[in-house]
């Protein structure tokens, strides 16, 4: 499907990934993996506010106080003070030396769900050694899944009663029943298929008809499936690893996508000048507010 696709502003990220909105001061966060960057748009400016890191963050979470935020990198999870650039380490999550955190976001009630990634190589002592967790607001973590390559796609249905995840090397997304109150992600199964598209599967998002858009990294690609399974859109992109898919602006009606141009085990392809941008696009629908996360330890 042709849609009118954009940049926005000249940034460019080795590592983009897990976009967020936060409507309360009208900006998208993203972080930079690779770059060790963490990316704050006002919205209607051009260029973001970029703020360093000490180490790898692999994906952000809003709180109840504004300048709050909850970071996935390394091991575990650390939380940051932006107007600081203090951060305090909250929970260690992995221990296994070249498995680190990636994907995430909180439920509505507030816990923290994140998946690992294994970058050790494949023929590894115990690959794959990353996990699916779930971390209450008290800081409690269970792992729901082990075995896991590389964790990504995590999205929860607009009323929070399904959960979806895939692990990149499998090429599946599941779907899981879930319960908000309790945390409980249970009677896993098949949702779709990915070795029908184009790439594999990366970051996710809902829309507020509960369209799960996905986007297709190495396939140069975003796509939206029905919640009953079914390809729905195909939307093609100016670049080769598009990472994660998000709604933002003050209607929560633009599709923006973090993408991938030096950085990971394999950079993108040369003559991509939009490798590694922030891009932008109308595609006719609106998102969900994204939930704060409330872990307290």
């Amino acid at each position: 499907m042709n849609i009118d696709v954009h940049a926005v502003g000249t940034h460019r990220a080795k590592l983009g990934e897990s976009p967020v909105w936060s409507g309360r001061d009208s900006t998208l966060y993203w972080v930079d993996i690779d770059g060790m960057t963490i990316q704050a748009l006002s919205w209607g400016q051009d260029e973001p506010q970029v703020w360093n890191m000490p180490s790898r963050p692999t994906c952000v979470a809003l709180t109840a106080v504004p300048d709050r935020f909850v970071v996935g990198m390394g091991a575990g999870l650390i939380e940051y003070h932006a107007a600081t650039g203090q951060w305090s380490e909250l929970l260690a999550l992995e221990t296994t030396e070249g498995v680190r955190m990636n994907d995430g976001r909180p439920d509505a009630a507030g816990r923290m769900w994140i998946g690992s990634m294994d970058e050790r190589d494949d023929d590894a002592v115990g690959f794959p050694g990353g996990h699916l967790f779930r971390v209450d607001c008290d800081g409690h973590a269970d792992a729901l899944v082990d075995n896991v390559a590389t964790s990504n796609g995590l999205a929860f249905s607009p009323d929070q009663r399904t959960m979806y995840w895939t692990d990149t090397a499998q090429q599946l997304i599941w779907e899981f029943d879930y319960d908000v109150e309790t945390g409980a992600a249970v009677n896993r199964r098949i949702f779709f298929d990915a070795t029908s598209l184009p790439g594999k599967p990366d970051g996710a998002c809902i829309d507020a008809d509960g369209g799960y858009w996905l986007a297709c990294v190495y396939g140069w690609t975003v796509v939206r499936i029905t919640p009953n399974g079914r390809l729905d859109r195909t939307i093609e992109l100016p670049v080769e690893k598009p990472s994660m898919p998000a709604f933002a602006g003050p209607g929560l009606d633009t599709l923006v996508v973090t993408s991938i141009s030096t950085g990971g085990r394999r950079p993108a392809a040369p003559g991509q000048p939009e490798a590694g941008a922030l891009l932008a696009l109308d595609v006719g629908v609106t998102g969900v507010p994204e939930p704060m996360c409330a872990i307290a330890v």
